[in-house]
C-alpha cells in the first residue's frame, strides 16, 4: 500500500521545519559507539589513558538529493598530569533545507577513589559551552505558503551541556543534560496574513548510559552490553539504544565488532490510500565493526531504518577515523576499554 500523495507532499514540505525543533545542537547517532563517549557525555574528556582525535563522516539516503549528512571531529585529552581535562568538537550537519554548525570547549574533572593504583574508581564531571549557527533556506521551497518567506533565515546561540560519568572496576554510568539554556533557534513567528504560530525554545535533552565488560580473566576476547536512554523535555520524544560489542586483543591493538539496536517510545500515525490508519515508532538496526592498529583507530557502522514507510531504504553510512597521542601507561587493571 502507498500512501498518498497529498500525505507525501506534506511529508517533505514539512519536514524542514520539523527539523527546526529536532535539531537542537550536535545530533545523537550511533558514533558514540565507535570509541566516542565524549560526543554526548562532556564528562568522558580526557578519561582515556590517551589523547584521542576523532573524525566522523556521516551520510543518509545515499543518492537521495539533500539527504541528510554529517560531519564532525572531536579531541580530547589531560592537562599534564593533572586530573583535569579540555576537549572541543566542532561539526557540520546538513538536513535539506536546514543546516547546522557548531563548536564547543569542555572541561572536565576526574575525582579518584581508588584504594590503589590499579583498581579503578572514578567519578567524572564535564562541562561543555557551545556555539551552534543554523540555517534555514526557504529560496529553493516551491510550493506557496504565507508562512513562508522565502528568504534565508539563520541564527546563532550559545548553551551548556553538563554531566558526570562514574567508572567502577568493568562498570560505567553516565548521566548528561544537554543544552541548559532556552534558546528560539529559528522559529516561525508571523503573525502577518491572520497566521501565528508560537515559538519552542526548549531544547533540553536528558541522556543516561550504562554499561559493563566481561571477560575471563587471561581470555583475549571481551563483551559489553550496554544502553542508552534519551528524552528530551520540549517534545517528551524520547528512546532507547541496546548495544553489544566484541572485543579481541592483538598484539597490536584490538578488533570490535557489534549491534545496536534503537526503539523509539513515541509513535507516528500515518494514512493509507484506502484510508485506513496505522502508527509506527522509529526502529534502527545497526552494525558495527572497528580496529584499533597501534595509535590508529577505525570504524564502520551502518544503520538500517525497520520502519513500515521509510523515505528510502538506502541506509545511513557512517565512517570513523582516529588517532591516539600522548599516551601513557596503563594504570588500571580492567576491561575498561574506554580508560585503558
Amino acid at each position: 500500500m502507498k500512501l498518498t500523495k497529498k500525505i507525501i507532499f506534506l511529508l517533505f514540505l514539512y519536514l524542514p521545519f520539523y527539523g527546526l525543533m529536532a535539531q537542537e545542537g550536535l545530533p545523537i547517532y550511533s558514533d558514540y559507539l565507535t570509541d566516542n563517549y565524549y560526543l554526548i557525555h562532556p564528562s568522558m574528556a580526557g578519561v582515556a589513558n590517551c589523547n584521542k582525535a576523532r573524525l566522523t563522516a556521516r551520510e543518509q539516503w545515499m543518492g537521495l538529493e539533500n539527504a541528510p549528512s554529517l560531519q564532525t571531529f572531536s579531541v580530547n585529552g589531560r592537562v599534564g598530569d593533572s586530573q583535569s581535562a579540555i576537549g572541543a568538537i566542532v561539526y557540520n550537519d546538513q538536513n535539506g533545507y536546514h543546516s547546522q554548525t557548531g563548536a564547543y570547549l569542555t572541561y572536565a574533572h576526574h575525582l579518584m577513589f581508588s584504594r590503589n593504583t590499579i583498581d579503578l574508581n572514578m567519578l567524572s564531571f564535564g562541562l561543555s559551552a557551545g556555539l551552534i549557527q543554523r540555517k534555514l533556506d526557504e529560496t529553493a521551497f516551491i510550493e506557496p505558503d504565507p508562512i513562508v518567506a522565502r528568504i534565508v533565515q539563520s541564527s546563532t546561540e550559545f548553551n551548556l551541556d553538563f554531566g558526570f560519568s562514574y567508572h567502577y572496576i568493568n562498570f560505567y554510568a553516565h548521566a548528561t543534560i544537554k543544552n541548559l539554556l532556552k534558546n528560539d533557534g529559528i522559529n516561525i513567528n508571523d503573525t502577518s496574513n491572520g497566521l501565528a504560530i508560537s515559538k519552542f525554545d526548549n531544547l533540553t535533552n536528558y541522556l543516561f548510559s550504562m554499561g559493563n565488560v566481561f571477560s575471563k580473566f587471561g581470555s583475549d576476547w571481551s563483551f559489553e552490553p550496554s544502553i542508552l536512554f534519551s528524552y528530551k523535555d520540549g517534545t517528551e520524544e524520547s528512546f532507547m539504544d541496546y548495544n553489544f560489542k566484541t572485543y579481541r586483543d592483538f598484539e597490536f591493538g584490538s578488533i570490535f565488532v557489534g549491534i545496536s539496536y534503537r526503539r523509539s517510545f513515541d509513535g507516528a500515525d500515518y494514512t493509507f490510500t484506502n484510508g485506513s490508519t496505522s502508527s509506527q515508532k522509529l526502529q534502527y538496526i545497526t552494525p558495527i565493526v572497528g580496529m584499533e592498529y597501534n595509535n590508529f583507530m577505525f570504524a564502520y557502522t551502518y544503520s538500517n531504518q525497520s520502519n513500515t514507510i521509510v523515505l528510502n531504504n538506502g541506509g545511513y553510512h557512517q565512517l570513523t577515523l582516529g588517532f591516539n597521542f600522548g599516551c601513557r601507561k596503563e594504570k588500571y587493571d580492567c576491561e575498561c576499554p574506554s580508560v585503558n
